[in-house]
């Protein structure tokens, strides 16, 4: 089943590295499947594994994993050796610690510290003076390291707040989806904090399932973005899955909360949402992931609800720009290419990396 989506802002904030470059930013695009059109179109989305084929098609062309954004590369494989470096360690409170110095070897690194006190455990990230408006590069470490803990204990960690050093941005509404816990921003620091007693459970992973979550990460990590912490989520989750039959409505989805309507209605407000909102949020996930399949414009609209095709139409143009058949002839052609790009992406980096 399509997870949740990822707006067209954490595209081109992902590509800014490789603009400052001056990467032809098209060529990673192709490789990623994703339409360089796309980039133009403030509503525009794409699919979490379009996203995360851009993410590895970035480390490949700059043998960066920083994405080129630090001062000095970190090496395609950084990562993966610090996994290895904590994968023994007893606990996750002896894994962070030494993650934290395994990336303090290196000068140009962004600073990483652990505390714990009272309780509460921070993780605490520094980028510096990297020059990184979007925050995109601030934003992904927080993501990576919250995700490598919760795997290599076995369980995702609730967050119990993120404390941002910069001011609120445009895309704030996004952060709750990232984090799954409140976040503040202008505050004189910028850290993950959660409940100290994490930092006691042991490490469950070994090299073997190590292995695997290698295979992807961390670049999936960026994508996942769906914590199931809030009534909305729940209801998004519902709401997915009933998709594989027939889209329940507010009674079948209060009934399966095991609370009324008028109560799921009063929970959702208070989240600033709506039923109605987050359903549209789901059919517009599922139709764009729908979209590359083999499944007829047609079936899909009727799958996901739409009496009549020509309201499946107005719905997909009112939330992409673009209508069901000219989406995915674009996306079908950038999927087409996107063979023929991986390998461009390899005959090229060299030439990129010099630049």
């Amino acid at each position: 089943m399509p997870g949740r989506t990822i707006t067209i802002h954490y595209v081109n904030a992902a590509l800014r590295g490789a603009r400052q470059r001056g990467v032809d930013v098209r060529v990673l695009l192709e490789a990623a499947g994703i339409p360089p059109g796309l980039c133009e179109d403030a509503r525009a989305r794409v699919a979490t594994d379009q996203f995360t084929r851009l993410i590895q098609a970035l480390w490949e062309a700059l043998d960066d994993e920083m994405m080129g954004f630090g001062p000095v590369a970190s090496k395609r494989g950084t990562f993966a050796m610090m996994c290895h470096a904590t994968i023994h360690c007893r606990d996750l409170g002896a894994a962070l610690r030494r993650g934290v110095a395994f990336y303090g070897l290196f000068p140009a690194s962004p600073e990483l510290r652990l505390e714990r006190a009272d309780g509460v455990a921070r993780v605490k990230v520094d980028v510096g003076a990297v020059e990184d408006p979007d925050r995109f590069l601030t934003e992904s470490l927080l993501v990576i390291w919250h995700g490598f803990a919760s795997w290599a204990i076995g369980r995702r960690i609730r967050l119990d707040g993120v404390e941002l050093a910069y001011p609120r941005p445009p895309h704030a509404g996004d952060y709750e989806g990232m984090f799954g816990c409140a976040v503040r921003f202008g505050q004189p620091r910028t850290a993950l904090s959660f409940p100290e007693r994490y930092l006691d459970m042991p490490i469950l992973q070994d090299e073997a399932s190590l292995k695997v979550f290698l295979r992807d990460s961390p670049a999936d990590l960026l994508s996942r973005r769906d914590y199931d912490t809030t009534v909305g989520d729940q209801v998004r989750r519902i709401l997915t899955h009933g998709l594989r039959d027939t889209l329940p409505g507010l009674e079948q989805v209060a009934a399966r909360l095991a609370v009324s309507p008028q109560t799921l209605r009063r929970r959702l407000a208070e989240e600033h949402t709506a039923f109605r909102q987050i359903k549209d949020q789901v059919r517009r996930d599922a139709a764009i992931a729908g979209l590359a399949g083999s499944e007829s414009v047609e079936d899909l609209g009727r799958r996901l609800g739409f009496s009549e095709a020509s309201a499946f139409h107005r719905a997909f143009r009112r939330w992409t720009g673009a209508t069901p058949g000219s989406y995915r002839r674009k996306a079908l052609a950038w999927h087409f290419r996107a063979g023929f790009a991986s390998g461009a992406v390899m005959g090229t980096m060299s030439v990129w990396v010099a630049s």
